[in-house]
Formats: structure tokens, sequence, C-alpha cells
């Protein structure tokens, strides 16, 4: 099969693993949601996870400060909200007011869940050594909740550029992993 180099600005497409989530925080009196696509599972138990944030956005520095996050799984039935969410800036606008999001308690952190998302993930920060050169949390999930009415959540997986893939079918083949 005839192969063409890759322009290697475009390497992140061919990896991108996870689905887009909605990344909310909370210090003080502020909160914001972000759309977020940079992430991945780093450990199983306890369950740790890395992403990247943008030092430029509002979520950037109120997570520094709170060190804690609700890591939120929307599905394609709020696709436009969450792009919407991402291609605004939480110092211009209520977020949850402007795109129809419903904040609600958490059970150990004080940043909101988003109620229209399938899974809720509350985290706090456990490693910050990476943040100040390459802007990586480490996160380790302490509370997570689940729609068990969702059966098979058709998650968003960022491509690039405004492209999306919609999480389809699904294969269960033989694991030794429990």
């Amino acid at each position: 099969m005839p192969k063409r180099s890759l322009n290697l600005a475009k390497a992140y497409t061919l990896l991108e693993p996870g689905p887009v989530v909605l990344i909310t925080t909370a210090h003080k009196d502020r909160s914001n949601i972000m759309t977020l696509s940079w992430h991945c599972m780093m450990e199983f138990e306890p369950p740790l996870v890395g992403f990247v944030m943008s030092a430029g956005n509002d979520s950037f520095e109120l997570l520094k400060a709170s060190r804690e996050c609700v890591i939120n799984i929307p599905t394609v039935d709020i696709a436009k909200q969450v792009v919407s969410v991402g291609n605004s800036h939480g110092s211009k606008v209520d977020k949850f007011a402007a795109f129809g999001l419903t904040a609600k308690p958490a059970a150990q952190v004080k940043a909101p869940l988003i109620g229209e998302c399938y899974a809720n993930l509350e985290c706090k920060v456990v490693d910050t050594r990476l943040v100040n050169q390459y802007n990586f949390f480490i996160l380790e999930v302490v509370k997570g909740w689940i729609d068990t009415s969702v059966k098979k959540p058709r998650t968003l997986h960022h491509r690039g550029n405004g492209v999306f893939m919609v999480a389809g079918e699904v294969l269960k083949l033989p694991s030794r992993m429990k």
C-alpha cells in the first residue's frame, strides 16, 4: 500500500484516543467549563488521568488554585453545546447559562458536575511537576458518576479542525484484564 509523508502537526489526529470531555473548575466565587480532548488514562487503581490544558484558558488558573475539577463526559446529544463551550471564553460568558447546561453539586470536590453529561469524574490534582513546562496535570479520580439508563453512549472524538467522530460499533474480544 503506497504511503505519503505525514504533516507532523496532524499526528494527534491519528492518536486521539478518548472522548471529548467538558472540564468544570471552581475557585472562590468563580466557576468555568472548558472543552478538552487532550487526556489519557495513566493508571487503573487508583485511577489516574493526565491532561494538557492551555495556560491561556480561564480554567487553567482555576485548576491551579483549587487543585480539583470534574471531567464530564458528554454524548453526541449535546455536541453543539460542547463545541460552543470550546469556542467561547469563560471571562466573557457564564457558560452554564449561555449553553443551557445544569450545574449539579459534586460529592468530593467544589467544581460542579454537568447534569446533561452521561458520566462525571470528580478529580483532585496529585502531581503538578509537568505543569510549568508542558501544562500537563495529573489527577486522581476520587468519585465517579454514570447514568445507567445510557446503554450505548455515543461519545464525541475530536479529529482536528472542527471534525469529530462519534463512537459507534462495539467489539467484545477475549481479554485477561478484569
